[in-house]
């Protein structure tokens, strides 16, 4: 019903309820509720796919780049460069780079979306949020590890979740996977061997023997570090592999990524 009937027979007024202050912070905290589960959502999701993208898009501009300055420097206008029977000792690059300034790409084919080769991203000197959270760059280098194709440990770190997850798939690495990185001096493929979960303070995986840094190394490795479990900081996963091959120059790739290479240059 709408109305009441007063006892005259004449309609009267619906009743007043009284407003609670219960009812009131009730009511703003549904409010916030919504709007921080609104938040979560677009910088889990919204915002993670679009940082992955520029991520990398300016990952594909660094490796056309380098490729345009390789065949510059050769004088010649070739799609690759003369294949090398043996390429020698991987060149190591000896700059000293700043934080934030990139020098590397590194492209992980497992990690693509179906029907892309958009896992490339950018690899810059440390790994505070101005690399890892940054529009351009995504994967940052630890500067007290090597260099790509230097004999120790390549140690690089990334998100797994949110700014462009550059790591997300890193479970799902199979045996010999590749890892490939490009620098201005050619291009280094790792395969994937193992992983192991460490707690955050478990820093010597970092080390140019992983857990034991008193060690000389001999191997050429490339580690990986992201949190774990997903959309969680309680513990790292570590990704390990070891160098297979190195090719002499940035627009010479190895021929079994050579198409996702000319996508990025023809884009």
């Amino acid at each position: 019903m709408s109305a009441t009937i007063d006892e005259s027979g004449r309609a009267g007024a619906r009743p007043r309820h009284r407003v609670s202050i219960v009812g009131i912070l009730g009511e703003l905290l549904l409010t916030a509720g919504a709007l921080i589960l609104l938040f979560l959502g677009w910088q889990l999701w919204w915002n993670d796919a679009i940082m992955a993208g520029q991520q990398s898009d300016a990952a594909s501009s660094q490796v056309k780049a380098w490729a345009e300055q390789d065949r510059a420097a050769r004088g010649d206008d070739a799609a690759e460069a003369p294949a090398a029977v043996d390429p020698g000792e991987p060149v190591v690059d000896t700059t000293e780079y700043g934080n934030a300034e990139p020098f590397a790409v590194v492209y992980i084919p497992r990690f693509n979306t179906p029907d892309t080769y958009d896992s490339v991203r950018t690899v810059a000197q440390g790994y505070g949020l101005d690399v890892l959270n940054s529009f351009t760059l995504g994967v940052g280098h630890y500067p007290e590890s090597q260099m790509p194709g230097e004999v120790g440990n390549f140690a690089i770190a990334a998100h797994r979740s949110a700014y462009g997850g550059g790591m997300h798939e890193i479970e799902q690495l199979q045996l010999d996977d590749a890892i490939y990185v490009q620098t201005k001096d050619g291009w280094y493929t790792y395969r994937f061997r193992d992983f192991e979960y460490v707690t955050p303070e478990t820093v010597d995986v970092l080390a140019p023997v992983p857990h034991h840094p008193e060690l000389q190394p001999t191997d050429r490795l490339i580690t990986l570090t992201s949190c774990n479990p997903l959309y969680s900081t309680d513990e790292r996963i570590i990704a390990y592999g070891v160098l297979e091959s190195w090719q002499p120059g940035a627009a010479n790739p190895p021929a079994e990524i050579a198409d996702a290479v000319a996508s990025w240059e023809n884009d």
